[in-house]
């Protein structure tokens, strides 16, 4: 009785292709390592890239966060800018942004006169203790910004 048996070669191209897709794989799972975080620079591109280079004036905008988040999940903002909303004299947009977050933009809301006031309310993800910052577009080209520390704990036991 004789044995058939199949013998399947292996060539140095084949190894090559496995090998280099194993290398190709362990790159790219390298660059999903985790969400960095945003800092004093990322902060200040992503406010420049929305608003531009001009001069921010401190007030007119009213930010409402609580002091402490016991879920950074969900933590409630409200913001409203004073501006009697009138053709000649209106909040053109509102800009928010989290300093550490691993994208600093958090949101962009854009008013006109017929919005009557430029008020919002929203709920946002703040990935630690860290600085909500606010930027008011005004009609007549004027910046203005306010910034507000919110400390996320975790389930309020210090963080």
């Amino acid at each position: 009785m004789t044995e058939k048996t199949d013998k399947t070669m292996i060539s140095r191209r084949m190894v090559l292709e496995v090998a280099g897709g194993g290398v190709i794989a362990a790159l790219l799972a390298g660059s999903f390592a985790g969400p960095a975080r945003a800092d004093a620079a990322l902060l200040a591109e992503a406010i420049k890239r929305a608003v531009g280079d001009s001069a921010m004036n401190e007030g007119r905008i009213t930010l409402d966060l609580p002091e402490i988040a016991e879920n950074g999940n969900t933590v409630p903002i409200s913001v409203a800018i004073d501006s009697p909303m009138t053709d000649a004299d209106h909040v053109k947009a509102v800009h928010v942004f989290a300093e550490k977050n691993p994208a600093a933009d958090v949101a962009s809301i854009y008013f006109t006169p017929s919005s009557g006031a430029a008020k919002a309310s929203f709920r946002m993800r703040l990935g630690g203790t860290q600085n909500v910052v606010a930027v008011a577009e005004m009609s007549d080209g004027s910046l203005y910004t306010t910034k507000k520390l919110v400390k996320v704990t975790i389930g309020g036991c210090g963080g």
